[in-house]
This record gives C-alpha cells, sequence and structure tokens, in this order.
C-alpha cells in the first residue's frame, strides 16, 4: 500500500479533500486544470443564505493548500492516464506548457501590466478580458501567470517561423521568468487512493435558442452575474449591462433554463438555483435600490436549514416579484430584452422589456478538453453523466473501482455545504483504506 492520495480537481470539494487527508499526515497529489484552485467557488460574489463573502471562506483554504507540506500542487495539468491497482495506481500527469518559469517567478504583475494584447476573460465569463500573459484572479494560488498561446503575438510568430514579435513580458520581466522554449511535460505519481472532484459546468446558453441562444449582450448566465456583483469583478462589484455599461433599472432572473427541460436541455433539477437566484435578486437589490428584479420560476426547490427563510425574505423584504410560470421567449428589441412568460398563478400572459436578463443554467458534468472524464478509470456514469456512486444510499462516496471515491457535484448538483461535507466523507474513506493496511 502506497500511503499517498491522488485528487482530481481543485475547486471547493478537492480543497477539502486534500486538506483532510494532508492534516492527517499523509502526501496528497492535487491535480488541477486550470492555472489556479478554486473552482466555481473563486468566482462567486457571496455565498446563500448568509450572504457571507466567498473569498472571505474560500481564501484561507486555498493559501492553506499552497502552503501545505504534505501537498503538492500541480495545476494547469491534467491526469493522462491511470493504470495499476488498489494500494498502487501509476498516475500520468500532463503539465501544460506556462511560458513561464514559476520557480523563478516572484507573481509581481509587471509582465501583466506590461502585455499589449488582451482576449475576453473566461473567468469573469466572457464580461471582461485578460492579457495574454494572466493569473484567473486576484486572489489566485497559486499567484502566478501563464501565456495563452492562442493570444500570443510571441508564440504565434514562433510557431509561424515568422520575424519574432512583441517580447514585451520577455524585456520588462525582472526574474527572466518568460520562457517561451516551454513545451507540455510529464510527471508520474504513484499513489495508494484517489479521489475524484472534477465538479460541474454549465449547460451552454448556445442550445437555448429561444432565450437568445448567447447571441443577446444582455443576456448572461448566472456565473457571469456572479463576476458582475463581485468586487474583484469586470465592473468592480458594480452591476452594469454587458451591451452599453449602463445600469439595470429591470432585471428577470429565469430559473430552470435547461434543467427539468428533457426535449431541450436536461431532465433532471439542478438543485441550487432556487437558492441562488434568490441570493443574487437580494445583493442586486442591495447594488441598485431602485431596480426591480422578477424571477420565473417552476416551483421553489429550499431544501436546506435556513433556505425557505432565505425565500421568504427575497419575496417579503426585499421586494422581488416571483412569477409562477416558465418562460416561453426572450429577444431584443432596440436596447431592451423583451422576456414573454406566463404568470401560472393568475393565468395571465406576462411580457417584460427588461434592461438585463440572467438565466439559471443547468448544471452539467464537467468534461476534461480532451471529452474525457479520467483516462484510464472506466468509472460508472448514471443515465445523465455524473459519476455513478456503487450504492447512493448507503456508499455515496464509492465509485464502482475499488481504492476510487467520489465528491462534489461530478456526482450531482449539491450546494457547497454539502460538497464540503462529501469531500470530508469521501478523505475519510482514504485515510480508512490506509489505516487498515498498517493493520
Amino acid at each position: 500500500m502506497i500511503n499517498k492520495a491522488l485528487v482530481i480537481g481543485a475547486g471547493i470539494a478537492g480543497i477539502q479533500a486534500s486538506l483532510d487527508i494532508a492534516d492527517s499526515g499523509y502526501q496528497v497529489a492535487l491535480v488541477e486544470r486550470q492555472p489556479s484552485i478554486g473552482g466555481h467557488m473563486a468566482q462567486l460574489s457571496e455565498t446563500f443564505p448568509t450572504l457571507d463573502c466567498s473569498q472571505c471562506i474560500l481564501t484561507p483554504r486555498t493559501v492553506e493548500v499552497g502552503q501545505h507540506e504534505n501537498i503538492k500542487l500541480y495545476t494547469y495539468s491534467e491526469v493522462a492516464d491511470v493504470s495499476g491497482v488498489p494500494g498502487d495506481f501509476t498516475v500520468r500527469i500532463r503539465q501544460k506548457a506556462k511560458y513561464v518559469n514559476w520557480d523563478n517567478c516572484t507573481g509581481c504583475g509587471v509582465c501583466q501590466e506590461k502585455c499589449p494584447w488582451k482576449a475576453p476573460a473566461e473567468f469573469d465569463r466572457g464580461l471582461g478580458t485578460r492579457k495574454a500573459i494572466y493569473t484567473l484572479s486576484p486572489q489566485a494560488v497559486p499567484n502566478k501567470p501563464v501565456v495563452n498561446p492562442d493570444v500570443c503575438v510571441r508564440l504565434q510568430s514562433i510557431a509561424k517561423g515568422e520575424k519574432l514579435k512583441c517580447g514585451a513580458c520577455l524585456k520588462f520581466c525582472p526574474t527572466n521568468s518568460i520562457d517561451f522554449t516551454q513545451t507540455e511535460s510529464f510527471v508520474e505519481e504513484h499513489v495508494g487512493a484517489i479521489v475524484v472532484a472534477t465538479g460541474f459546468d454549465l449547460f451552454p446558453q448556445s442550445r437555448l435558442p429561444e432565450y437568445g441562444g448567447g447571441q443577446v449582450p444582455d443576456v448572461i448566465d448566472a456565473l457571469a452575474f456572479e463576476r458582475l456583483l463581485s468586487a474583484s469583478g469586470p465592473t468592480g462589484g458594480q452591476v452594469k449591462r454587458p451591451s452599453d455599461g449602463k445600469e439595470p433599472r429591470e432585471v428577470v432572473f429565469v430559473q430552470c433554463a435547461g434543467s427539468r427541460d428533457p426535449e431541450h436541455g436536461v431532465p433532471y433539477c439542478s438543485k441550487i438555483c432556487c437558492m441562488y437566484t434568490a441570493k443574487q435578486a437580494i445583493l442586486y437589490k442591495h447594488h441598485v435600490h431602485h431596480g426591480q428584479p422578477y424571477v420565473f420560476y417552476i416551483d421553489i426547490r429550499a431544501g436546506g436549514k435556513g433556505y425557505e427563510e432565505f425565500i421568504n425574505r427575497a419575496q417579503q423584504d426585499e421586494g422581488v416579484v416571483y412569477l409562477r410560470g416558465k418562460v416561453s421567449k426572450i429577444y431584443r428589441d432596440g436596447d431592451k430584452v423583451m422576456v414573454w412568460g406566463s404568470d401560472t398563478l393568475s393565468g395571465r400572459k406576462i411580457e417584460i422589456a427588461a434592461d438585463l436578463v440572467i438565466l439559471s443554467m443547468a448544471a452539467v458534468p464537467a468534461i476534461s478538453a480532451n471529452g474525457q472524464r479520467v483516462p484510464g478509470l472506466e468509472l460508472a456514469l448514471d443515465a445523465d453523466g455524473f459519476y455513478q456512486s456503487s450504492d447512493a444510499e448507503l456508499a455515496p462516496m464509492e465509485s464502482n473501482l475499488p481504492g476510487v471515491f467520489l465528491a462534489g457535484a461530478g456526482i450531482g448538483p449539491k450546494d457547497i455545504p454539502e460538497t464540503v461535507a462529501q469531500a470530508s466523507g469521501a478523505a475519510a474513506k482514504v485515510l480508512g483504506m490506509f489505516r487498515q493496511a498498517l493493520g
């Protein structure tokens, strides 16, 4: 038995599992495909139902992971292959080229300041821009930049064999850390157990043409709205329309956008949408006191401690108007976004000329860039593509493979407290496996 664990995915589930295992004295290899850790929680403004600052909760944990002596962090990396048997897995990890020598880099930010080339920021859901050399966020751990080869003209000129262009980061870097000769590399880790915590993504807006198909600038998904609400977001926490930067006076939230819709989306409930919609509507009112938020919903599913009270707060104290009905069509009309829907309680058709529309898109399983889950692991999947536990009732953290455990939204949509609890459960399974081997 090799008393070392591999954790795949460094969102809040992977972070919690890694810390629990590492704090118990065992080594952990933590693999994350993004340049820094934190997952979707790092994109949030506040959390429900307490409206606590997301970064205030998350950052101490990301820093602890980055500094923990028992955690080896592989960011900007993916698992390329897994072989072996429980207790003795061989894991091959692909490390993408960063074009920055992180051993020398101090994270001073001069390279980003001097870089003249910009591209839409994925972390901000395309609402802001980032440089060709970038870190994901101001709170990034590790706080070291990587170069995007699709944007960097220096790398493009090298690839084409042309005369070298730009090189501003190379010129101004005070530690000579820029290295355009880097290529992807592979490392091997030998571990005894694996925790898979690969998380979720959002159903693409392009697959909902009736809601604009992602082509209407002022129709955005809920994660994008989180970035507008965040003080570290593209607008510094000011709620502004993407199209013209104006403050939206009427905002429409559309729940179940792609969820509970087997014909056009997914058949299941995404579980967290009712609560984060209420949270976002409340925060919108805190930012735009004279604004009016509307929420279209099928029904409210608020199953958690303090959740029903939170929904009541949105409706009764914050003046959020809830309309029970499905939105049939969203389209642009001049500088307005027209929302056609119905109120099934009154039997009336509803038409709202909104300034901004936020879609609560369905949560779907995250898939790696190569279209695979975890190469080398034949993990069972359910009908919706989420990981299938060996026993959903009595062994929810155990996969169909011995020595491989599951945690977080990769098993199915769930909120942060449930994710953290499940991650600690998966870590406990790993620790039990290690200690059993010790006799």
